[in-house]
């Protein structure tokens, strides 16, 4: 099996070039938004917002972003909109938070 030496991953995240694939365990209407500790292959979040109408979708893009240091255009959902567990891709994140591994 060969390896690429651009893509690394660990149960909740993966690099893929420059972009980064999170795998994400939602939970809407917390007291603050925050990132929580990972939960198997799932890293927890939770909002402020609540699972309406895409608020918690817009919600998290927009928190990604901050965290990432990127303009929300660049966090896409790819799966799980109407799911606590979601996929994100974020491109070409500008910052790397202190609860991401190093690469």
């Amino acid at each position: 099996m060969r390896v690429d030496a651009r893509e690394t991953h660990a149960g909740w995240y993966r690099w893929e070039g420059d972009d980064l694939f999170l795998s994400l365990k939602v939970q809407p209407r917390s007291s603050a938004d925050a990132i929580g500790e990972p939960a198997g292959d799932h890293l927890r979040v939770r909002l402020t917002a609540p699972p309406v109408e895409g608020k918690a979708n817009a919600a998290l893009r927009r928190f990604l972003a901050k965290l990432f240091d990127v303009p929300p255009s660049r966090v896409e959902l790819i799966s799980g909109e109407l799911s606590r567990l979601k996929r994100v891709r974020i491109r070409k994140p500008g910052h790397s938070p202190t609860f991401l591994p190093r690469r």
